[in-house]
């Protein structure tokens, strides 16, 4: 009998064909982006009841027989090596700051960059947006941009001054960056969920969040509420390093920083998140304000790179040397 429902899970191909999930359901289902078996696979009851209204243990059943429909494949380091060659970077418009980075904001990578107000994130979000555009012998990627704004810091305006000092058309430079700003921390967790289709359709290689903690600050308040605020965050930072995988975009966004009154001496300045966002930006780059226009960015946190501080300039032409 084990045997019999063993192969019966096998011809599984499709969403309807999953235990309790009809057409109505699979659609709700394709709506909030589970559209293959893999990603029923590995997603979470709570997840496909809030999504889909499926009920906590018919969504056990689905996501089981989901598990037992795919094949598991692992992949050999060699591969992915070989995989790797596929990864592009987008200029900064420093020199300094791509060594930095080990050559710009990578693709398939999570870049997070952190500091006080006026630091400089929002600027270096901003010049991304214009050279994802450059083509790949300048420093870009040739595409599109995503641009999420959670705290009303996006100006089309000083996007126009970037891309004039980059030499690109201004319009043409502001029509292929796809703007919305984000409500509260839930609508922005759907933006990102929702950004799927526009990335295929719309050649889309680069993902901005501007901020990413600042409505998960404000929406969850107290000690009560950390452990769902901490839950959130982590669903929403898996979704966006699936993005970055899935299409080979880059992702880069910027967070908010407190200050750690435990520590007596040296800076207190600590980014908000906790070791959800610790362990899951691929490379975290900390900004400090210097004099007159200059910026101090230091790397805190990469997998392949060594800590080290450089300096660069946010002018009225962009970033720069």
């Amino acid at each position: 009998m084990a045997k019999e429902k063993d192969e019966k899970y096998k011809v599984v191909k499709d969403l309807e064909d999953l235990p309790g999930i009809g057409e109505t359901t699979a659609e709700k289902l394709r709506q909030a982006g589970y559209t293959q078996i893999e990603q029923i696979a590995t997603a979470n009851p709570h997840e496909l009841n809030e999504v889909a209204e499926l009920g906590v243990e018919a969504a056990k059943k689905a996501i089981e027989a989901a598990k037992k429909a795919i094949e598991v494949e692992f992949e050999t380091a060699w591969a992915m090596l070989e995989r790797r060659q596929g990864i592009s970077r987008i200029t900064t418009g420093s020199k300094k700051l791509d060594e930095l980075l080990g050559g710009g904001i990578e693709t398939q990578s999570l870049t997070e960059f952190f500091g006080k107000f006026a630091s400089g994130k929002s600027q270096v979000g901003f010049q991304l947006s214009v050279n994802a555009q450059l083509p790949p012998e300048k420093g870009g990627l040739g595409g599109k941009v995503i641009f999420i704004d959670s705290e009303s810091t996006f100006r089309p305006d000083r996007v126009k001054q970037m891309a004039e000092g980059a030499g690109l058309d201004p319009k043409t430079t502001l029509e292929n960056i796809f703007v919305q700003k984000a409500e509260n921390s839930d609508h922005q967790i759907l933006l990102a969920e929702k950004a799927d289709q526009l990335i295929k359709n719309e050649n889309v290689k680069l993902v901005i969040i501007d901020s990413l903690t600042s409505h998960f600050r404000a929406d969850y308040i107290g000690r009560g509420a950390l452990g769902e605020r901490q839950q959130k965050l982590n669903q929403h930072v898996h979704k966006l390093q699936k993005l970055a995988d899935k299409y080979n975009i880059a992702v880069y966004f910027t967070n908010q920083v407190m200050d750690n009154p435990a520590i007596m001496f040296g800076d207190p300045t600590q980014p908000i998140g906790g070791h959800v966002l610790a362990h899951a930006a691929t490379y975290r780059v900390y900004l400090r304000k210097s004099k007159d226009d200059k910026r101090i960015a230091r790397l805190v946190d990469s997998p392949n790179l060594p800590e080290r501080e450089v300096v660069f300039r946010v002018t009225a032409e962009g970033i720069k040397d």
